[in-house]
């Protein structure tokens, strides 16, 4: 049970007991209750557009996308912007890389790359009408447990950063986690499966990236690889 509160503490600012970020068995083993964290965002957002079915759709889409980044705090949002700015700026150099990426200021790739994902959502979210149940319930569920596959196959390549706890992660359990999410879309049907093409797609693409770039993953390239699995998965359902 720490291990889940401690998942919902990091990745959401919905409160938590104090005392679950002091065992440190827990830290590693929440990676395996991330897709559950998705579950309860998708949840939470899903009732949000339920209280406004009625009000208009660009009204409601933009009230949405912003309860989102607040039951979040922005988090994969401020490691897409690093990390978008150290692709860039980087040049191709692994030490380059990472060393942007440790910039705690925007630069205008960030910025773009910010106004793009936040944008691509509302507008998607607007085109799928009063009702985007199975969006907003597969989009964070397919972020989170990315981040899941992420840790699981990817070497962390920060020392002392934030997901240096998740590398010790279950291993058995967050299979487990994988695979039922992986049941789950296929319960969707149709829309399920395409969200989970896609976000496989994603997950591919960037993780070779982030190999080939960096030899690895860091908690800023986990943070981008969240947002793109959710537009990706807004946009494809939108435009299904």
């Amino acid at each position: 049970m720490r291990a889940l509160l401690v998942a919902i503490g990091f990745l959401t600012r919905l409160p938590v007991p104090a005392h679950a970020y002091d065992d440190a068995q827990a830290k590693g083993a929440s990676l395996a209750w991330y897709p559950l964290v998705g579950v309860l965002i998708g949840l939470l957002l899903g009732v949000q557009a339920w209280l406004l079915r009625d009000t208009p759709a660009m009204l409601s889409s933009a009230l949405l996308v912003a309860a989102w980044v607040v039951l979040t705090g922005a988090l994969h949002l401020d490691g897409l912007a690093d990390s978008a700015d150290a692709w860039i700026g980087g040049m191709g150099d692994r030490e380059k890389t990472l060393a942007i990426m440790k910039d705690p200021r925007s630069g205008p790739a960030g910025v773009v790359a910010l106004m793009l994902t936040l944008l691509l959502k509302f507008a998607a979210l607007a085109s799928l009408g009063p009702a985007p149940w199975a969006a907003l319930l597969l989009a964070p569920v397919l972020a989170r447990v990315s981040l899941t596959a992420l840790f699981l196959t990817t070497p962390y390549v920060r020392s002392g950063g934030l997901g240096t706890a998740l590398t010790d992660a279950p291993r058995r359990a967050c299979g487990l986690a994988l695979l039922l999410t992986a049941v789950g879309c296929v319960l969707f049907g149709g829309r399920g499966l395409l969200a989970l093409l896609l976000a496989v797609a994603v997950f591919g693409l960037w993780r070779q990236a982030c190999v080939n770039r960096l030899g690895g993953c860091t908690g800023d390239t986990a943070g981008a690889l969240a947002e793109m699995v959710e537009v990706a998965v807004l946009v494809g359902l939108a435009v299904r």
